[in-house]
């Protein structure tokens, strides 16, 4: 298959070094190995996602001298395979509806009985007070999110792995024994936006016939959740790529809110994408 990455930003607020460390990253990776680039909006977040934003990363990459094929790939384009998924998963007895909310799930964690709380990709484990199997006929409720049963999925998975070429080089193999402790029942779909970013992500390397995921060592523990899926919805394990984190002066990781390490800031500055590449590191 052509070696093929893509970046996924969300339009949530401007690009900043960490983006442009990932972005140029991944299309340099592709260049070299004479490979496709892609572009993807990761814009189900509705109640966040801005018009404006989504312009400014188009011209963003663009200034950086990034090139990708069209058309490009948004998220909120396509809902309708999220559900189908979704239905699937539902009709086989693996999810089921979750009224919890934050302080449900603290309280709950909280209680004297369940002892210390575990923490995994997405915060404090799920103690699983709504796990039950939902009847296959059960209409799929829209007030309520829905979460991935691993009690059910553990039995169905075995030699679980993925090769990882960044982080930890090598192949990793990890048990199906221990999704319930270390990941929990992940939300698949959340009641406000009818998937979620684990479920889109999957569908979307997989439909867009991705090879190698390059994105940062932050999303290396989710890994291990898209292994699940993709292993239960019959896709590809795509290569993943885990790089080193862009971090500001005090060692603290970039986010969308440090305005003062957006890539627009330094252009306006008169930065050259050459300067951008020497802050990260990376050959010009």
């Amino acid at each position: 298959m052509t070696f093929t990455t893509r970046f996924a930003p969300s339009p949530t607020g401007p690009l900043h070094l960490g983006h442009a460390y990932s972005a140029m990253l991944a299309h340099d990776m592709a260049q070299a190995q004479s490979g496709r680039f892609l572009l993807r909006i990761e814009d189900i977040d509705t109640s966040r996602a801005r018009p404006a934003f989504e312009a400014q990363i188009y011209d963003d990459l663009a200034w950086l001298g990034l090139t990708w094929e069209t058309p490009v790939l948004r998220q909120s384009d396509n809902m309708r395979f999220y559900r189908q998924a979704i239905e699937k998963l539902w009709k086989s007895g693996l999810i089921y509806p979750c009224t919890c909310n934050r302080r449900d799930i603290q309280a709950a964690l909280s209680a004297p009985q369940e002892g210390a709380i575990l923490t995994g990709p997405d915060g404090p484990i799920y103690p699983g007070t709504c796990r039950h199997v939902p009847a296959p006929d059960m209409p799929i409720p829209d007030t309520a999110a829905l979460r991935l049963n691993m009690v059910r999925v553990r039995p169905m998975l075995d030699d679980l792995r993925y090769t990882e070429t960044g982080t930890d080089t090598g192949v990793i193999d990890f048990s199906a024994e221990d999704l319930t402790q270390t990941l929990g029942d992940i939300v698949l779909a959340r009641r406000d936006m009818g998937t979620s970013y684990h479920l889109s992500v999957v569908l979307d390397d997989a439909a867009q016939g991705i090879t190698h995921v390059v994105r940062g060592a932050d999303l290396a523990e989710a890994t291990r959740i898209h292994v699940v899926l993709q292993r239960l919805l019959g896709l590809p394990t795509p290569v993943y790529h885990h790089h080193r984190l862009i971090r500001d002066d005090a060692g603290k990781r970039l986010a969308k809110r440090d305005d003062a390490r957006a890539i627009a800031k330094y252009r306006a500055d008169g930065a050259t994408p050459r300067d951008i590449r020497a802050m990260v590191g990376l050959p010009g």
